[in-house]
């Protein structure tokens, strides 16, 4: 997954967040190193225990911001990630080996072929009410 370009530049914005805002907690907040990277982790995944909280103005004004941004790079992260769990999959169907979540065994073709047949037996006993 760290070959492709699109991954590898949101893990690196990942991991730059997480320690950008790990520092700044620690620095502003006074916090543990362990419990800001924590604050920061359970923040961006909108976790929020609410165990820990900014109590300074500049905490809690960085945390605002560190939501908006900070967010939008997890998200583009887990797109990322899916996008790339998606095209192995294709590729897999496409060559005839079984998918890794169930195990069918239908290449690409076959399993276009399935769907449409579905799509036309859903059509055929909508049209016979």
């Amino acid at each position: 997954m760290l070959k492709q370009p699109e991954f590898r530049s949101f893990f690196l914005l990942v991991l730059f967040t997480l320690t950008f805002g790990t520092v700044v907690y620690h620095s502003v907040e006074g916090w543990r190193w362990i419990d800001s990277l924590y604050f920061s982790v359970i923040t961006l995944t909108t976790i929020g225990y609410g165990d820990l909280a900014p109590v300074t103005d500049i905490g809690k004004i960085f945390t605002i911001l560190y939501v908006f941004v900070g967010l939008g790079i997890l998200l583009g992260f887990v797109n990322a990630s899916g996008e790339y769990f998606r095209k192995q999959q294709i590729e897999r169907m496409s060559r005839g080996i079984p998918n890794f979540l169930w195990d069918s065994g239908n290449t690409l073709e076959e399993t276009e072929r399935d769907i449409l047949e579905n799509i036309r037996d859903h059509e055929e006993e909508e049209g016979s009410w």
